[in-house]
């Protein structure tokens, strides 16, 4: 039965426009929002796309965030993360690949209390939206990295710490890269952040892809799950000055 009623709200989502589904956290953003990213694409709110957030962020600089897609069954061809209210909205988007779990964590800034975001892109072509409410004093994104403060991070620019901790399916890596991840919306302090990172098999093969923007906080901290722990694997990133960086897991 509950199968059949998902076929029925996905097959209403997919025969009437876009914007007769209702935003279930009530977003003022959320037209604007969702054409900026998926655009007039179908979508359909979905429970099964978890994002995993504190009821409130204790430090806006430095907010735990999980996106789980795991639930969804298929191929999935893309994750989107964003925050409403934030001044830069986009978080990371997420190509994954059938070795890697779609599970992914990390750390964000946010500016203000606000809507978080994951859309997943199956592969029959519609968008699977998930999110939370996000309470916060705000100023994370406005507020000048640790780094600016410290000249350690010069000499330690990319460099990583990673761990695997073996799980009942596959495994979890853990891995940190010292960057200071400016956003640019502090006076004399340009942009300057990651932008891709790419995960890869033993033999140079790339498995999933990320594109972040600078809302991902100063010194990443990136969680992600494959299914064959096994197997070796590494990570290689490059930042927005054409810096790039490369270790095994």
């Amino acid at each position: 039965m509950k199968r059949k009623l998902s076929a029925l709200v996905l097959s209403a989502v997919i025969s009437f426009p876009v914007y007769a589904v209702p935003d279930p956290l009530e977003s003022p953003l959320w037209d604007y929002m969702r054409q900026t990213f998926i655009g007039n694409e179908p979508y359909v709110f979905d429970d099964r796309v978890k994002v995993e957030l504190p009821e409130f962020a204790e430090d806006p600089t430095q907010v735990p965030i999980t996106v789980d897609a795991s639930a969804l069954s298929g191929d999935i061809q893309r994750i989107i993360s964003w925050a409403d209210l934030n001044p830069i909205q986009h978080i990371f988007t997420y190509y994954p690949h059938p070795d890697i779990i779609p599970r992914i964590s990390l750390r964000i800034k946010v500016q203000q209390s606000t809507a978080v975001r994951a859309a997943v892109l199956t592969k029959d072509g519609v968008w699977h939206v998930g999110g939370r409410y996000l309470e916060a004093a705000g100023g994370g994104c406005s507020t000048p990295s640790m780094a600016n403060a410290d000249p350690y991070w010069e000499s330690h620019l990319g460099e990583m710490k990673s761990r695997l901790f073996p799980r009942e399916e596959g495994g979890r890596y853990k891995f940190k890269v010292i960057h200071p991840m400016d956003t640019g919306l502090v006076d004399a302090i340009p942009e300057f952040y990651i932008e891709t990172i790419s995960v890869r098999s033993e033999d140079g093969e790339p498995l999933a892809r990320m594109e972040l923007s600078p809302p991902v906080s100063e010194n990443p901290v990136i969680t992600f799950d494959v299914r064959d722990a096994s197997k070796k694997h590494s990570i290689w990133l490059r930042d927005n000055g054409g810096n790039e960086f490369e270790q095994g897991l």
